[in-house]
C-alpha cells in the first residue's frame, strides 16, 4: 500500500497563494500518477491537476494559468502551487496516488489522503 501525507492548507483572501505538498511512502511502482482532487460543501470530488512520473500532466479547466503541479520523483513527492485564487477554490484538498497514467480512468489500485483545507475569502 501506498501512504500519502498532505501539507500546505490554510486560510488566505482573494488573489493570495498557496503551496500544497504531498509525500508518498509504500509499495511505489515505477509507473504512476500522482495529484490532487478536491472537495466543495455540496458539491463532488472533482480533479484539479495531476502529473505522471514522467511529466505529463492532466489541469481542470478552472485552474489552468493559475495553478503549477510538479513532482520531486527521489522524494516520491508532488507540489501544487496555486496564484490568484478565488472564493470558488475553498474546498478540501485531497492528494491522490495510482499505479497508472491517468486516475481518471484506472479502476486498479489507488490511494487518497486525508485532506487539507483551502479557504479563499473574498
Amino acid at each position: 500500500q501506498v501512504q500519502l501525507v498532505e501539507s500546505g492548507g490554510g486560510s488566505v483572501q482573494a488573489g493570495g497563494s498557496l503551496r500544497l505538498s504531498c509525500a508518498a511512502s509504500g509499495s511505489i511502482f515505477k509507473i504512476n500518477t500522482m495529484g490532487w482532487y478536491r472537495q466543495a460543501p455540496g458539491k463532488q470530488r472533482e480533479l484539479v491537476a495531476e502529473m505522471t512520473n514522467g511529466g505529463t500532466t492532466n489541469e481542470a479547466d478552472s485552474v489552468k494559468g493559475r495553478s503549477t503541479i510538479s513532482r520531486d520523483n527521489a522524494k516520491n513527492t508532488v507540489y501544487l502551487q496555486m496564484n490568484s485564487l478565488k472564493p470558488e477554490d475553498t474546498a478540501v484538498y485531497y492528494c491522490h496516488y495510482s499505479d497508472s497514467l491517468s486516475s481518471l480512468t484506472y479502476n486498479g489500485r489507488n490511494y487518497w489522503g486525508k485532506g487539507t483545507l483551502v479557504t479563499v475569502s473574498s
